[in-house]
């Protein structure tokens, strides 16, 4: 993710914790990686193992949403992307729940990025508010 940030975004909390979920389920999705990617005995794969790469995709793009709401002179644009943010927390944590019921030692990490996705939703409340 490299891309310009202006100095005051990277002070909101809701761009904070964003950034913390993205780094959070980068480590999770290795750690579960690691142990989903062995064939099974039948010579099938775990086929949870795509929510893996789905929680860091739908994790990464919540700070360029947030940026780009941000950044937004129109109310009704600013709206699109905070929908964009709300689908994305809903799908990541329904890939979590996803997650939760494979038999990876991992997923007990899950329950903590699931905690601070309920952290993230706070703070996009309020932040929503200032917009």
């Amino acid at each position: 993710m490299n891309y310009s940030i202006p100095s005051h975004l990277s002070n909101i909390p809701l761009y904070k914790k964003a950034m913390d979920i993205f780094i959070l389920s980068r480590s999770i999705s290795t750690y579960l990686n690691d142990d989903m990617c062995l064939i099974n005995p039948d010579g099938t794969e775990d086929s949870n193992i795509y929510f893996t790469g789905d929680i860091v995709q739908q994790s990464s793009n919540l700070a360029p949403e947030i940026i780009n709401a941000e950044r937004e002179r129109f109310s009704d644009k600013k709206h699109k992307h905070i929908e964009s943010i709300e689908r994305l927390t809903y799908h990541l944590d329904k890939n979590c729940k996803r997650l939760e019921n494979t038999k990876s030692n991992g997923k007990d990490y899950l329950p903590i990025l699931r905690n601070e996705l309920k952290k993230f939703r706070k703070l996009k409340h309020n932040w929503m508010l200032t917009l």
